[in-house]
């Protein structure tokens, strides 16, 4: 049985499931998003593979999974310096790129908390 493509419909649908991320773009591409905050967009710099979507992670969790499957996972010198890897769609299963977007958006939880927690008292933002 063929396996089914998986597209940013795909990246949108799994999206759904969570009622506090919301369709955006980021630079133009199409991207879910927290608020402002990134969780997954495709990935539009030349360094990228074509096909290839961004999520927001930990640079501990990019590592592992990087370790784990380099032939899902990867990054780029463009993305090194962020808290993101690139996953080749084609290569992603559904259930995987759910928790992707459930871990991304923990992340982004997790790191607006941050920021707030470490925000000098009277600074609004």
């Amino acid at each position: 049985m063929p396996k089914t493509a998986i597209n940013f419909e795909t990246v949108r649908a799994l999206g759904r499931e969570f009622p506090d991320l919301e369709e955006s773009t980021m630079y133009g591409s199409p991207a879910l998003k927290l608020g402002k905050r990134l969780v997954a967009c495709l990935a539009i710099h030349r360094s990228a593979e074509p096909g290839s979507l961004v999520v927001r992670t930990d640079f501990e969790q990019r590592a592992a999974l990087i370790a784990d499957d380099p032939e899902t996972y990867y990054v780029t010198d463009h993305y090194v310096n962020h808290p993101t890897v690139l996953v080749r769609l084609a290569r992603v299963q559904p259930d995987q790129l759910r928790d992707l977007l459930a871990a991304a958006r923990r992340c982004v939880l997790t790191h607006g908390e941050e920021r707030k927690r470490t925000r000098p008292r009277g600074s609004s933002r």
